[in-house]
């Protein structure tokens, strides 16, 4: 895993096809968008996902649906991306999404939260998304 600023954007990129296919499941994103892999997260709110052409898109990490999919020239030189340590291994968090209404510039809806953390909080507000749109 690679971790750090490329501009303005955070990055968590998964360097290998294994992590890639493991974090996949993890999201449950192999049963939301089948044949779609997930290589990254951007800036914490978007998931970088690959078709199976190697298309590359950015899709919101809540929700996760083939509606949100934005088609993207992603082409970052990894020897740029800067690690920061104050936040290696975190993810910024909203504690109630946007979708649901969350606020983005309150400090009170944003923590920082281990990625396993991270895949249990999308997974359960992606699940909520579903009952709310009786999926």
């Amino acid at each position: 895993m690679i971790e750090g600023w490329h501009n303005e954007d955070y990055f968590i990129l998964f360097d290998e096809q294994l992590e890639a296919m493991r974090i996949t499941q993890r999201y449950m994103l192999d049963r939301r968008l089948p044949g779609y892999t997930i290589i990254g997260l951007c800036s914490w709110d978007d998931f970088i996902v690959r078709d199976s052409d190697g298309t590359i898109f950015t899709l919101p990490t809540v929700p996760a649906r083939p509606t949100h999919l934005r088609q993207t020239a992603f082409d970052i030189d990894l020897t740029a991306i800067q690690p920061d340590p104050k936040i290696r291994g975190q993810v910024k968090w909203y504690i109630q999404p946007l979708i649901f209404g969350g606020d983005p510039t309150s400090s009170q809806n944003i923590t920082w939260i281990s990625l396993d953390q991270h895949v249990d909080a999308v997974n359960w507000w992606n699940n909520k998304y579903d009952e709310g749109s009786n999926q």
